[in-house]
């Protein structure tokens, strides 16, 4: 299991890697702060459970065992939004909402072969109040699959606050909603420069 330290040590390595021009493509940083909630999550994960992903995968990939090495190769690569591990079981969209109906359809396949596992999707605040997002939550519950979403909610959608655009909003039981602090930019990781 990856540690808080190595989580954030690998942001830091990633964040250097961006200034020093090695990496070409955007890249979404999670910022300190959300460790311990993901931590605790992914020891619910198992091994052959899927993980589809946002444009905020790094905690994510690395948590469900894809190697540092790894990880900071595709991000150099292919862009830290295109993350992909066929082995983990590990998926990523840069679509807001993207993976929500890939997800779900992969819980209705758990579900018609009566398999044990369970597939785990993450979405942004912003996402979450979408209408697929709605649609597959909604679909999902009625049907008792075995999918759980999980909303990473920042309180922004980009940078712009979610309340202020969408208004007030309830979850349903198979959802799981954490807040934490934004600590960088929606993209790289340059300075916040005030008028």
């Amino acid at each position: 299991m990856t540690s808080k330290t190595s989580l954030i040590a690998f942001e830091k390595k990633i964040e250097r890697l961006f200034l020093n021009k090695k990496i070409k493509f955007p890249v979404h940083f999670s910022g300190e702060g959300n460790e311990d909630f993901l931590i605790d999550l992914f020891k619910k994960i198992q091994k052959n459970d899927y993980v589809f992903a946002t444009h905020r995968n790094h905690y994510h990939a690395l948590l469900k065992g894809i190697s540092e090495e790894e990880l900071e190769e595709q991000i150099i690569n292919n862009g830290s939004m295109h993350i992909y591990n066929k082995e983990f079981n590990f998926f990523t969209s840069a679509i807001v909402g993207g993976c929500l109906p890939i997800a779900l359809g992969v819980s209705i396949a758990f579900r018609r072969k009566d398999s044990k596992n369970r597939v785990w999707v993450f979405v942004g605040d912003m996402g979450s109040e979408m209408g697929v997002f709605h649609e597959c939550s909604k679909y999902a519950a009625r049907h008792e699959l075995p999918i759980t979403f999980i909303i990473e909610d920042n309180g922004l959608s980009i940078d712009t606050p979610t309340q202020k655009i969408w208004g007030e909003s309830s979850n349903p039981p198979n959802i799981i909603k954490y807040e934490y602090n934004r600590e960088w930019p929606h993209v790289g990781c340059g300075q916040w420069i005030t008028f």
